[in-house]
């Protein structure tokens, strides 16, 4: 039931972009299944849709992610992150931006992560239009909800002031492959909690807007709840569709 859903929402969601009739509009939706049986039965689902908006002075980009994994009808994973960044373009290479994140994720301690940040961007290199280097600094504020009351002060809520630096290295190794690798980190200001993403990926045209991607994702939290990982990894296999 939760893959159905999952799916589902995936498909709503890119319904209204696949129709747009304006060219200010692209994106990509990304799907990856694997189901296994015999001694063991295993499914796992990853799905992610990409929106950007462009236009002469600003760009809308919203990503929205889901991870799901059952082996033998209990759930191992069950992950959904939605984030929404809109940039106002002082030139065609700085841009001022305002982003907010949203992570729900079962088994990471928390009931869920949110983060809201503004800053500064530039585009600090770049080759035709396919091949570029994005960097970015802002400040904002995290605000975490905890699964169980923190041992030392009986509080679930953590939040603080945070610094982020992100960045987005895309790399055309031909017409029909894509090198990409993007990395963030959000340093708490008062707590010292740093949470680091990454994600490389290599994606390969199959045919028209049809390509397969390799993708291996790690997100690390220096100051973890109790009783959970500091570090997570996901590799993945999955279709991309662009649009």
């Amino acid at each position: 039931m939760r893959l159905t859903t999952t799916a589902m929402i995936v498909a709503l969601a890119a319904s209204p972009a696949l129709n747009a009739e304006t060219r200010d509009w692209k994106g990509e939706g990304e799907l990856g299944l694997l189901i296994t049986s015999g001694n063991s039965d295993e499914t796992n689902l990853n799905a992610r849709l990409g929106l950007v908006h462009e236009v002469e002075k600003w760009r809308n980009i919203g990503e929205f992610r889901s991870n799901v994994s059952e082996s033998d009808d209990t759930t191992t994973a069950e992950r959904y992150r939605a984030a929404l960044e809109t940039n106002y373009k002082f030139t065609e290479r700085q841009y001022w931006y305002l982003r907010g994140a949203y992570e729900d994720d079962r088994f990471s301690g928390y009931d869920f992560q949110s983060s809201v940040t503004t800053g500064y961007g530039n585009r600090v290199w770049e080759s035709g239009t396919r091949s570029f280097l994005d960097l970015s600094i802002g400040a904002g504020y995290r605000f975490n909800k905890l699964d169980v009351p923190d041992p030392d002060t009986g509080s679930r809520d953590e939040d603080e002031a945070i610094a982020r630096l992100a960045g987005q290295f895309d790399y055309a190794l031909s017409e029909s492959a894509l090198f990409r690798q993007t990395v963030s980190s959000e340093l708490g200001l008062d707590e010292n909690n740093v949470i680091t993403e990454s994600e490389t990926s290599l994606q390969a045209t199959i045919v028209d807007n049809l390509s397969m991607k390799a993708a291996y994702r790690v997100k690390h939290v220096s100051d973890a709840p109790e009783g959970s990982r500091k570090t997570d990894t996901i590799t993945s296999l999955s279709l991309l569709y662009g649009f």
